[in-house]
């Protein structure tokens, strides 16, 4: 394997890593996270890339990404409700005006963002 490879195959987990975070953290972004995995995978090794695309967790981010076919619609209600009950926990532990100015300003955001992507049928 070549230093190139190995790099990019280091950066594809650390990315994976991140976007898993993501899945549990509202505020962390997931999707761009497993696509810069999938593009560091699909530079630096076959097997991680074709494993990425099979798992059931990653797949579908990085094909509803690459067909452009959306997402459902019952992924974006609950990607919301989990988005807004992380930030409403995180609101009531931190208890100050500008955390909630900040995490407010970040839920409005990401529920636009997930609201303008396409609707999967």
């Amino acid at each position: 394997m070549t230093l190139k490879k190995l790099v990019l195959t280091i950066l594809g987990f650390i990315f994976l890593g991140l976007g898993g975070i993501g899945i549990l953290i509202p505020v962390l972004p997931t999707t761009p996270f497993v696509l810069a995995a999938a593009a560091c995978f699909a530079v630096s090794s076959k097997k991680f890339y074709d494993w990425l695309l099979e798992n059931r967790f990653f797949g579908p981010y990085i094909e509803n990404y690459r067909t452009k076919q959306g997402i459902s619609m019952s992924l974006k209600v609950a990607s919301i409700v989990f988005l807004w009950t992380g930030l409403t926990i995180s609101m009531i532990i931190l208890q100050s005006v500008w955390v909630y100015i900040v995490l407010g300003m970040v839920g409005v955001c990401i529920t636009i963002h997930l609201m303008m992507i396409k609707t999967k049928q």
